[in-house]
């Protein structure tokens, strides 16, 4: 366990080390792949004739010493005498050349230091067969070639037998390393030489390559700034160019459904303001008739004063409702407009609990002042909307706190109820939308957490929820500062 938990992060570096050494560009990893394809492929090419040619020259040098031996031994063997004494074996010694080495039986004869590197191997093989033999041999960084034969004689009826004599030759292949060196160095040559229009043909390839992708990155570019009428002009018939022709398909899809949609978006505002707006006039007079009903509730029998009662919260519902559509539509159409003024946050906040009743209700922890330059009534249309949320979904104790900084001015509202579901948590400033789907008939509606959180982004803030340890729901809204008190 401990040897793996150490491989791993060797392992994580190493990519990490392979990632920062790879070239992140595409131009480069295509200049990069195609000159190594082209630089491998010459220097193979080279690195293949050269290591031909260096064993054709060894095949050749090996052969043309081995066929001068056994001529020089062919031309002094008739002149032998057999069995041979030791001025025969000199004679044959010094035909041969120098680092020679002539043996029979117990007689030797030696010319040269180099028939010490005369090997056991050779030996063997002359000794066991009637024929030339040849190794090549490697001494203190020197190149030799042995050459061992034994000597035939050829008998009155024509039968070859060997006499007994063993000729061995060792041969200095200096001369032929340095002409392999030679083919080597000028491999390597070549394959530099290629280097220079590898590059060349890789930049022309990489352009023409690239230029279309750089085309469509540029389309998708504009697409993404908004600009539903760039497209890219297909050239050619490759796969980029079916790239394109995909892009620009898409293009138009996308820009008919973005049309589509802000065809029915602008109806759908046009039909919320609309609707709003003819409702103000009835629903203002209704809204009268209801004051008179309520005035005279009292005197009305307990049946009749429970219909008026239902009907007196309904309408006042609806009015709620009206507005908030109304509210909502300005949003939408960008016409709702910041009226503000220098404002003490902590008495704005103390007023709307105040006229709603929630001073007794709610905890208000806050400094003696702190003052803004906001929409007063923006900013009351917030905090009781928070706070009604909270009394209405919590439990107590619901407390309101102000805070401030150097930059920011946060108003949290807290409760101590069940808090808000996860799944909810992403929805909670939805339009319309409801934690339980079954309750539709709820006094808010629904509307009231998505004009708290515009009303703060048109201030230039932000309002958030989340849940606090230990249980309960908190929304806070951070508005910036721009004006504040001595």
């Amino acid at each position: 366990m401990t040897k793996r938990a150490r491989a791993v992060p060797s392992r994580q570096r190493t990519r990490e080390l392979r990632r920062t050494l790879w070239p992140r560009g595409l131009r480069a990893r295509l200049l990069v792949a195609f000159v190594l394809v082209t630089v491998l492929g010459a220097a193979a090419a080279a690195w293949s004739s050269a290591g031909s040619a260096s064993t054709a020259l060894v095949t050749s040098t090996q052969a043309r010493l081995a066929e001068t031996i056994a001529g020089q031994i062919g031309a002094i063997t008739p002149e032998l005498t057999y069995p041979p004494d030791q001025e025969s074996l000199d004679r044959l010694r010094a035909a041969v050349g120098p680092n020679t080495l002539v043996t029979y039986q117990n007689l030797r004869s030696v010319s040269g230091d180099g028939t010490e590197l005369i090997t056991d191997a050779v030996r063997t093989e002359v000794r066991g067969g009637n024929r030339l033999v040849t190794q090549r041999i490697v001494a203190e960084g020197t190149p030799w070639l042995l050459v061992g034969t034994p000597v035939v004689i050829t008998q009155p009826d024509g039968d070859s037998a060997p006499s007994g004599i063993e000729v061995y030759a060792v041969h200095d292949l200096t001369d032929v390393e340095q002409q392999i060196e030679g083919f080597t160095r000028s491999a390597a040559g070549t394959a530099a030489l290629a280097l220079p229009p590898a590059v060349l043909l890789a930049l022309v390839a990489a352009r023409s390559v690239l230029r279309p992708v750089r085309e469509v990155r540029d389309t998708a570019r504009r697409l993404a700034a908004g600009d539903l009428d760039a497209r890219s002009p297909p050239r050619g018939a490759d796969e980029l160019a079916e790239l394109t022709v995909t892009i620009n398909e898409m293009a138009e899809s996308v820009q008919t459904s973005m049309a589509a949609m802000q065809r029915m978006q602008a109806d759908a505002r046009r039909f919320a303001a609309d609707v709003s707006h003819e409702l103000r006039t009835p629903l203002s007079t209704l809204t009268a008739v209801v004051e008179v009903l309520a005035a005279t509730a009292d005197e009305m029998a307990a049946d009749s004063r429970e219909s008026a009662q239902l009907a007196i919260t309904e309408t006042h519902r609806l009015v709620r409702l009206v507005e908030d559509l109304m509210e909502v539509s300005r949003f939408d159409a960008g016409s709702a407009r910041l009226h503000s003024e220098e404002v003490d946050v902590v008495g704005a906040v103390r007023d709307c609990l105040r006229v709603r009743d929630w001073l007794n209700r709610v905890e208000l922890v806050a400094p003696e002042e702190i003052r803004l330059s906001l929409d007063r009534r923006r900013l009351d249309v917030i905090v009781a909307n928070l706070v009604g949320n909270a009394l209405r979904h919590g439990a107590p104790p619901v407390r309101v706190r102000v805070l401030t900084s150097h930059e920011q001015v946060w108003i949290e509202v807290t409760d101590s109820g069940p808090g808000i579901p996860q799944r909810v948590l992403p929805h909670v400033f939805d339009r319309f939308y409801k934690a339980d789907a079954a309750r539709t008939r709820t006094p808010g509606s629904g509307l009231g957490l998505a004009i708290a959180l515009e009303n703060a982004r048109l201030h230039g803030g932000e309002l958030a929820a989340d849940n606090i340890d230990g249980g309960g729901a908190r929304f806070v809204l951070r508005l910036p500062v721009s004006i504040s008190a001595p």
